[in-house]
This record gives structure tokens, C-alpha cells and sequence, in this order.
């Protein structure tokens, strides 16, 4: 929508002054030669900076790469780095679609996604083996045991690395912050990438090098077989499992209006991570000092595990909290006649979104499929949106301001996809939704209001009252072109 719309206006005022939880205001006509579905032009001085910014940050990762890859290189030679990276990538993409799988209802932009693993993988490692190797250094000066490198060093300057990545995207993109889901997804793909490069230098030096040197190329194999099974099949979950606490932390911070809370949720969400991280580095060394294997046995059992299937259960249930979101959110948009009641009930679950899929399919075919999961991603953002506003997060009017016109983009943007729907069901009678209650035409030529039940059928789109006309602008490219809504049904009053 242009800002020199008035209907949009008239929208944006109007939700910027409803205060948080009351019910919206009607939804207003769109005229659809106004209609752009485009958001107001980002000023140049901005685009400029932005660009900058990215550019920096992706010099920056470059950076750490390239020193990376030299410091692995000139430790364990040509050879070994390669066998430790081939064994090393092997459980990455299984660790990256469990994420992927977590974060399925609101998925993360691929960029931040990728930020996030490079971070970890580049940065955070680059900058731990820096401080690790100081820290290393002086404890030997100093004739300590450089075990101690890694209880009272690595777990601190490693979660923060591996942590500042998802802090960054918290303060600079707050807004494609949707809760916790959202912090253990950034979170746990900064460890996976992290715990990628640890990896390559434990089964490439530790295993393959050493072998070799020792017996042969057959030994190095066998290492890095057995390093394998032990490292990654068993306590692969590691890495993703202590970082997650921070992510915990960054989530309630994300959604929370309290700035005491926003500030000491990410603290304790990081201090509880360098806990568990430095425990479970002081179980094999107290293991390696008294000779007794069963202190391993009973950290692992006693702790990480009931920490790992807590914190699985945690995630199951945000997951399943962050479909449920729709249905506390947009009946608000029910009542104001933008949605009908089958619309929210078919966004509630995974199950019915794939059976709203399979209906788009029959009834509109393969532009409807691709309509179907862009109304699918608007309608879920929204919700966000909403839980947003009614949570208190935009306190300044700049921001409310910013949270009105999204809102009016994201509606706009399901007014069209919807449009692909509307009308095409010949299973499905011809009705109106207006607000409260449907008015349906029956093959007889009779027409009666009738109550929305309380289990709704899904998914029929009706038609709305008053019926915004849909924009252009938000078909994906290549798409025939957007329909108007159906007209109401003849008779009705």
C-alpha cells in the first residue's frame, strides 16, 4: 500500500491507536488500481549503509574462514584435513534438518540461517582457538595442567563466541524474532557449525594424523573411526544442546516488553550454557585424574541426558505452542471480517496445512499449492505480529507506526493469495462471512444465516464482507495474474 492511500491511512491510524487486546476495526475496501502491495521506498542513504553493513560482516566471515582453514591446514597437512572434514560434514546436514524441522510454521530467512552456521563455524572457532591457545600457553608458564584450558577457558569464551552471532540478529532484526523456537533454531545452528570445525580437528589430528604417525594410514582410519562413534554418534548433541540454553534466553528476550527481562534473560541463558558446557568438560578430566571410568558413566546419565531430553521435550512443545498461535491471535481478524473461522482452523496444525495444501491442489492446481504456502507464511507472520502488539513490544511511535503498515501488507498480501481460492470449490456452497456469522445460498435457490459451528470444516474461503479487493504485486513471478473475489451470492441482502 501507498502511503498517499487513504484507506490504508484511515487502517493505520485506527490500529495504532486500538489499544493492545481490543477487538480490530472493519477492514476497509482496497481500491485495487491504488493497490501496490508495496511497502514505502527505503531512503538511499539507508540502502547504502545496509549494504555496507552486510559487506562488512560478510569480509569479516571471510576473514575467519580463510584463517581457519590455514591454522587446520598447517596443523594437520593436506591429507588429514581432508579426512577429518569428510567425516566431520557427515552428521551436519542431519543436525541442520532437525532445526529446519523445529522451525517449520514460521521458517527463518535462508540468509540469517546461513549467517548463523558460518558464524559459529568461522568466527566463534577462530576466535576460540585464539584464546584457548593464550590461555593454554600461560597455564604451562605458569606449570599448571592444561586441562584446565578446558574448564575454566574454553566453555566461557566459546559459548560467547558462538552466542554473539544470534545476539547480533537480536539487536540489528528483533522483528524476524518469533520467540524461543526462533533462539534455539539461530542458536543451535551457530553450535552445529561450531562443533563441524571442532570436529575436523579431532578426527583429522587426534585421530587420523596420530595414527598414521604411530602405525600407519590403516591405525588413522581405525581413530577416526572410533573417534567418530564416540564424538559424534554419542555426544554429537553436545555443542547444539549447551548453546541452546542461550537460545532460551535470546527467545524470552525477543518476546518479552520488560527491559530488565530482555537484558537478564540472555545473561542467564548464557551463564547456564558455560555451566553445562564447563561440567561436561570436567567429567572426563576428573575421570582421566582418579582412574574412575564410572564418574563419566554417572555425569552423562545423572546430567546430560535429562538435560537433552528436557530441553527436546521443550522444543516439541514451543513447536506445537507456535501453531496454536494462530488460533489465540487471528480471531480478532475473524471478527473484523478479514478471515473466516475454517481459515484459522486450518492453520493450527501441520496436518491441516498439508490437507489445506492438498485441497488448494484439486481446486486450483499448482498456482494454488504455491498461493496456498504463501497464505500459510502471511497468516503466520501476522499472528506474530499481533502476539507482538498485544505483548507491548513496539513502545515508540515509530515503531507502532512500522507494525501498522506490516500489518496492512501481510492483509493485503492474503487478500490475494486467497483470491486464487474464493469461489472455485463446487463442493462448497456459495456464502458470505461477516464478521459473525455466514449467509449461505443453498442449491434450492434458499438463503439463511447460519452460526459458525464450533469445530469449523477446512478449509472453505468465503467470501468476505465488505470484501477487499485484492492487490496486485504479491503473486510470485510468472503467475497468470490475480482474481478478483467472488461476487456475492444473487438475493443476498
Amino acid at each position: 500500500m501507498r502511503p498517499d492511500q487513504p484507506a490504508a491511512d484511515g487502517y493505520a491510524d485506527r490500529m495504532a491507536d486500538t489499544p493492545p487486546g481490543s477487538p480490530l476495526p472493519s477492514p476497509p475496501p482496497v481500491p485495487a488500481a491504488q493497490s501496490t502491495g508495496e511497502a514505502p521506498p527505503m531512503p538511499q542513504h539507508s540502502k547504502v549503509w545496509r549494504f555496507l553493513a552486510l559487506a562488512g560482516v560478510a569480509v569479516f566471515i571471510a576473514a575467519c574462514a580463510s584463517f581457519i582453514v590455514l591454522k587446520l591446514g598447517q596443523s594437520l597437512g593436506l591429507e588429514a584435513l581432508l579426512v577429518g572434514l569428510l567425516a566431520a560434514v557427515l552428521p551436519v546436514p542431519v543436525l541442520v534438518a532437525c532445526f529446519l524441522w523445529l522451525d517449520r510454521y514460521e521458517p527463518e530467512p535462508l540468509r540469517y540461517l546461513v549467517f548463523c552456521f558460518t558464524w559459529g563455524a568461522f568466527v566463534a572457532t577462530a576466535a576460540s582457538l585464539k584464546v584457548n591457545g593464550f590461555a593454554a600457553g600461560r597455564f604451562a608458564d605458569w606449570g599448571l595442567p592444561d586441562a584446565l584450558t578446558g574448564v575454566l577457558v574454553a566453555p566461557f569464551i566459546e559459548e560467547l563466541t558462538k552466542a554473539l552471532g544470534p545476539i547480533l540478529l537480536l539487536v540489528f532484526r528483533r522483528r524476524e524474532w518469533s520467540g524461543i523456537t526462533d533462539g534455539l533454531v539461530y542458536c543451535g545452528l551457530s553450535a552445529v557449525g561450531f562443533a563441524m570445525v571442532e570436529n575436523i580437528l579431532y578426527l583429522g589430528g587426534l585421530g587420523y594424523a596420530a595414527g598414521v604417525e604411530r602405525y600407519g594410514p590403516v591405525t588413522g582410519i581405525q581413530q577416526v573411526i572410533g573417534i567418530f562413534i564416540l564424538r559424534i554418534l554419542l555426544f554429537g548433541f553436545a555443542h547444539p544442546l549447551f548453546t541452546s540454553m542461550t537460545g532460551v534466553g535470546l527467545g524470552i528476550a525477543a518476546r518479552t516488553a520488560d527491559r530488565r527481562v530482555r537484558v537478564l534473560a540472555p545473561i542467564a541463558g548464557l551463564l547456564l550454557a558455560m555451566m553445562l558446557h564447563g561440567t561436561w568438560n570436567l567429567l572426563p578430566t576428573l575421570t582421566q585424574a582418579t582412574g574412575e571410568a564410572l564418574i563419566m558413566l554417572y555425569g552423562f546419565l545423572g546430567l546430560m541426558v535429562p538435560v537433552f531430553f528436557g530441553v527436546v521435550g521443550l522444543a516439541l512443545w514451543l513447536r506445537a505452542w507456535e501453531g496454536r498461535l494462530t488460533e489465540r491471535t487471528l480471531p480478532d481478524y475473524v471478527r473484523a471480517g478479514w478471515l473466516t473461522p475454517p481459515e484459522v482452523a486450518a492453520l493450527s496444525s501441520l496436518g491441516r496445512r498439508h490437507a489445506a495444501r492438498s485441497w488448494a491442489r484439486r481446486v486450483a492446481g499448482d498456482a494454488g499449492v504455491r498461493a496456498m504456502r504463501g497464505y500459510q507464511s502471511a497468516a503466520t507472520r501476522l499472528a506474530l505480529l499481533r502476539d507482538g502488539t498485544l505483548r507491548g513490544l513496539d513502545r515508540q511511535p515509530a515503531d507502532q507506526e512500522r507494525t501498522a503498515r506490516e500489518e496492512r501488507e501481510l492483509l493485503d498480501a492474503i487478500g490475494a493469495y486467497r483470491s486464487y481460492f474464493v469461489g472455485r470449490d463446487p463442493q462448497a456452497p456459495a456464502g458470505v462471512w461477516d464478521g459473525s456469522r455466514y449467509h449461505l445460498r443453498f442449491p434450492d435457490g434458499t438463503q439463511r444465516a447460519v452460526d459458525a459451528p464450533d469445530e469449523p470444516v477446512v478449509p472453505i474461503p468465503v467470501v468476505l464482507v465488505p470484501a477487499p479487493t485484492p492487490p496486485v504485486g504479491y503473486a510470485p513471478p510468472g503467475w497468470p495474474g490475480l482474481r478478483s473475489a467472488a461476487p456475492w451470492p444473487p438475493g443476498h441482502p
